[in-house]
């Protein structure tokens, strides 16, 4: 299945880029940047202007090795217009049943956000391929601990919190996998077109999910 296939270089790569900036006509180019540091999937999110026209129009420009999703999905139409305009994966800031729902009916991994154990279970029940928790930051690597120490089974990935230095900590912690913003995405090198900067950034955060033993 594709879906199997998709989450599965995820989990692989560790690293999903949460790209939420305002210059479409940079986003390309951002994201061959982090690509040339070692992060080789991006979430683009619909706050990014015309995100779906976006998604379509680089997916076909893009190293096929990249994988693109969509972020910020509220509802199944949204969800639906982007996975066929090219999104490999969706995920959400909530959990909602129909968007897994579409999700799957495509045959691409669902990643609903969820914050408490009762609603990442209910995820995990329903066929979330990985569970969200956001915003992550607020707590902690300590709740990924306490969470999977009775349900070691879930797949869960940490958005908001997550740093360049600390990544390889929230994957010892038990996540499967770390989404990470505005840490890796410099806004004022994007405003500069400063590439080089997001490039060093991305194989530092590679360096230290290598470095870390978990």
């Amino acid at each position: 299945m594709l879906r199997n296939k998709i989450i599965g270089e995820i989990l692989k790569r560790k690293v999903v880029a949460v790209l939420r900036i305002k210059e479409e006509d940079k986003l390309q180019s951002v994201i061959e940047a982090i690509y040339a540091g070692g992060v080789s999937v991006a979430e683009i999110t619909m706050s990014v202007p015309n995100a779906i026209q976006l998604i379509e129009k680089i997916s076909e420009k893009l190293d096929k090795n990249i994988i693109i999703g969509v972020g910020s999905i509220l509802n199944s139409k949204i969800a639906e217009d982007a996975i066929k305009a090219g999104a490999k994966y969706v995920v959400s800031p909530i959990f909602k049943k129909e968007i897994v729902d579409i999700a799957h009916k495509f045959d691409v991994p669902a990643m609903p956000g969820c914050f408490t154990p009762t609603e990442i279970h209910s995820a995990f029940e329903y066929g979330a391929d990985v569970v969200k928790v956001f915003p992550a930051d607020v707590v902690g690597m300590e709740f990924f601990k306490a969470i999977l120490a009775p349900m070691p089974h879930l797949k869960l990935m940490p958005t908001g919190g997550v740093s360049l230095s600390n990544a390889g900590d929230w994957l010892k912690a038990g996540a499967c996998a770390v989404g990470i913003g505005s840490a890796l995405l410099d806004k004022k090198a994007i405003q500069d077109d400063n590439y080089s900067k997001l490039t060093e950034n991305a194989k530092l955060i590679m360096k230290n999910i290598n470095d870390t033993d978990f």
